[in-house]
């Protein structure tokens, strides 16, 4: 059973970035590996180590920080420094309160799940984006369709992805991401607050987009390894994070020179961070009797002051959604992989009961 689940969960790369896939399974024999310009980091120390002691520059292109600037402008998180870093992350922490938004959540997942009993096939694609679009809005205060926030978010980030991409097309690709992007900044925010438009559009295109990424993956694995006795074990939730990997990818570009396991990383470097080697999901099946250290789970959601502060937040989705599943033990009877998704995962999911 871990065999189909593992094979089904590949698809997801190998249907949207297959080239990419192929590279970093490539190179992931050594902790960090050099290629030009460009230093892959694979190993979990390697991998803290960038994130913890080698200066980034916040606002390259190609970046994260980068990309929230092209976004929305400035003062998104991901292109902050110090103080003003720390002061947002407490200030979107303190938003992400989970005891404030779990009743929007359960209450859809209630509501949707009734099919399930009724004998009827249910896409986890549409309820996961539901359910975050949901979310986000509550977060940002919007009145707006939880659907319509959660297209607008995925297209805009799918859009900023391919415009990153080398070939033709590059410039209708960030015409077309520019478009996007301005969509999704009017959509949240209503009252034209152009000092919170940066943050605000990354929230939701960070909240919504991993939230449809990881959930219905981490659901086809449960399914596939049979793994629905375990679904009211926090501990499944970590693992499930874990070899999902919902952002499998960081991109960074050094700002000064430094050493990385030995490898001498020079100012301007770009650095790929591969979470999901780093937390070791392309060895470790998910496992409750023998699970990763929480150190190595970790690792998906970055470390220190990279660390995600909508990690809690995700936990607590992921552990409602198989809580509210397992009675029914799903199966999938269909699965569509996405092939331009800025994240990997499925364009659709669809499973029925099985008990």
């Amino acid at each position: 059973m871990t065999g189909l689940a593992r094979r089904r969960d590949r698809r997801v790369y190998l249907a949207s970035h297959p080239v990419l896939f192929a590279l970093l399974a490539a190179t992931r024999g050594r902790p960090v590996r050099r290629l030009g310009s460009t230093v892959l980091v694979h190993g979990a120390e390697a991998y803290r180590t960038v994130l913890t002691r080698v200066p980034l520059d916040r606002t390259a292109a190609g970046t994260t920080g980068g990309a929230a600037g092209e976004l929305a402008g400035p003062g998104a998180l991901f292109d902050q420094h110090g103080d003003e870093h720390r002061g947002t992350r407490r200030g979107t922490a303190a938003m992400l309160d989970v005891a404030t938004l779990r009743p929007i959540w359960r209450k859809l997942l209630d509501d949707r799940l009734t099919v399930l009993a009724a004998g009827g096939e249910l896409d986890l694609v549409p309820l996961a984006a539901e359910l975050a679009g949901a979310t986000a809005a509550e977060v940002l205060g919007l009145d707006v369709d939880p659907v319509e926030l959660a297209a607008a978010a995925r297209v805009a980030a799918a859009a900023a992805a391919r415009a990153h991409l080398p070939g033709p097309g590059r410039r209708r690709a960030e015409a077309a991401a520019a478009t996007t992007a301005a969509r999704l900044v009017d959509m949240v925010t209503p009252g034209g607050q152009p000092g919170e438009a940066g943050l605000r559009s990354m929230i939701a295109v960070a909240a919504i987009n991993t939230t449809v990424a990881a959930m219905p993956r981490a659901v086809a694995w449960v399914c596939d390894d049979d793994l629905w006795k375990h679904a009211g074990d926090p501990v499944l939730t970590d693992e499930l994070l874990r070899v999902t990997a919902p952002t499998p990818l960081l991109p960074r570009v050094a700002a000064a020179d430094a050493d990385v396991e030995g490898c001498p990383v020079r100012a301007g470097d770009r650095l790929l961070l591969i979470a999901r080697h780093a937390a070791e999901a392309h060895r470790r099946r998910p496992d409750v009797t023998d699970a990763a250290p929480a150190r190595t789970a970790q690792l998906v959601f970055g470390v220190g002051p990279h660390a995600c502060p909508g990690a809690g937040l995700a936990r607590a989705q992921l552990a409602d959604l198989l809580a509210a599943l397992a009675p029914f033990q799903p199966v999938v009877v269909r699965a569509r992989a996405d092939r331009k998704a800025a994240l990997p995962g499925w364009r659709s999911l669809t499973v029925r009961a099985a008990a």
